[in-house]
């Protein structure tokens, strides 16, 4: 969740730095129908009744293929400044989730510090034992009390400053004076 905080904040930095929201709309996107496609999947995955409605597996399976394609759309676009970034950040959360059989793995210590408690519906962060690939998987947390509170790995956050320079430099693109520099 607190990916979506990079989206204010990149147009904040945009304007800041002189940039334009027309220069924004710019910004030639590929294949966005399926991020959003994937994104979608991941909100009625996590965020719905659905969610527990699955047998083993099947949560899984669905969890890495929307990931998949997400990255797919961000890996055609990578041309475009920021999204390299994302793609990286993307990455290392899709080898984490691929690695422990379809879940983010995050600690009982990060929950806590969230605020939340382990859900026996499909979630996209559950405590595992011994998770593969640790250091990759959800062990930060933002503090229950502040907006966002959520665990997130620091895949989240090379995603959140890839949206952050994508959407500053997209507003920025196209200055005359910019582009002479």
């Amino acid at each position: 969740m607190f990916v979506l905080l990079a989206v204010p904040i990149g147009v904040a930095l945009g304007f800041l730095i002189g940039g334009s929201l027309d220069r924004l709309s710019q910004i030639r996107f590929e294949w966005g129908w399926l991020a959003l496609v994937g994104l979608a999947v991941q909100i009625l995955l996590f965020s719905t009744p659905v969610a527990g409605s699955f047998s083993a597996g099947v949560g899984e399976a669905i969890y890495v293929a929307s990931t998949g394609a997400v990255l797919l759309a961000v890996w055609r676009n990578l041309a475009v400044p920021g999204l390299a970034l994302v793609a990286v950040g993307a990455i290392s959360n899709l080898a984490a989730i691929v690695a422990n059989v379809g879940v983010m793995p995050t600690t009982a210590e990060a929950l806590a510090t969230a605020g939340l408690s382990p859900d026996e519906a499909f979630s996209n962060s559950a405590v595992l034992e011994d998770p593969a690939l640790a250091p990759l998987t959800d062990i930060f947390a933002i503090p229950a009390g502040l907006p966002f509170a959520n665990v997130f790995s620091i895949g989240d956050v090379l995603i959140a400053v890839g949206i952050v320079l994508t959407i500053a430099i997209g507003m920025r693109r196209g200055d005359p004076e910019t582009a002479a520099a």
